[in-house]
């Protein structure tokens, strides 16, 4: 198309400049680069800043992926996305090495197996794009504990036998570790509530709730 750019490098914006609603306007075809997006390539001309955005970098066209960082488990991980990617996607199949924890299931923000932390908030992943994760800190089961150091709530998901097949188990830990964190001493019915979200095809849910009772316990 005319008036693209041929250098690979304007495929690539800069994290800290990149906002969702600029960037959905990539969906399909490419993307319109506002001065929000541009603002680091043109901060030479302050004059024309002052003005207003550059006519020029408005009709710069963007097209295909971007690259961006994701901040996962602690740590800055390059990935490189399109405006419709989402997050477990961005998670499981674009970062190298992957991070596999959230289990993508129904696809559909309801069985809940793909739940990460979003600033400590469970979220599906499933239905949050990647540039909505943008500056966020992202937890995933793998952020919780290891199996050398499990958190409480793994460990008692193993001695309360609180899995079976697992595809829903990581979902179960994100969620619940958070209730944990925020409430030490849920009730049954509290926990019942924060899990609702969580399907379990398997039917473990009576020894999901003593594990989280046995967690409580063991944060004490």
């Amino acid at each position: 198309m005319s008036g693209m750019s041929e250098d690979p490098s304007a495929k690539v914006l800069p994290t800290p400049g990149l906002t969702r609603r600029s960037f959905l306007r990539g969906v399909g075809a490419a993307a319109i680069a506002t001065d929000a997006i541009l603002g680091r390539a043109t901060e030479a001309a302050e004059p024309a800043a002052e003005a207003g955005p550059d006519p020029a970098a408005l009709n710069t066209v963007i097209a295909g992926e971007v690259k961006v960082s994701l901040h996962v488990n602690g740590q800055e991980r390059p990935v490189t996305v399109e405006p419709r990617t989402t997050l477990s996607s961005a998670l499981r199949d674009r970062l190298e090495p992957a991070v596999t924890g959230p289990k993508l299931v129904c696809d559909a923000g309801t069985c809940g197996a793909c739940t990460v932390l979003l600033d400590g908030k469970p979220v599906y992943g499933c239905s949050v794009l990647a540039i909505d994760a943008l500056g966020k800190k992202i937890t995933t089961v793998e952020g919780l504990g290891t199996p050398e150091q499990p958190n409480p709530l793994q460990a008692a998901f193993v001695e309360k036998d609180a899995m079976m097949c697992g595809f829903c188990t990581p979902g179960f830990v994100t969620t619940l570790s958070a209730l944990l964190r925020d409430n030490p001493h849920p009730s049954e019915p509290q926990v019942r509530e924060a899990c609702k979200g969580n399907f379990c095809r398997c039917g473990t849910y009576p020894h999901i709730f003593e594990a989280v009772k046995a967690a409580a316990q063991a944060q004490e």
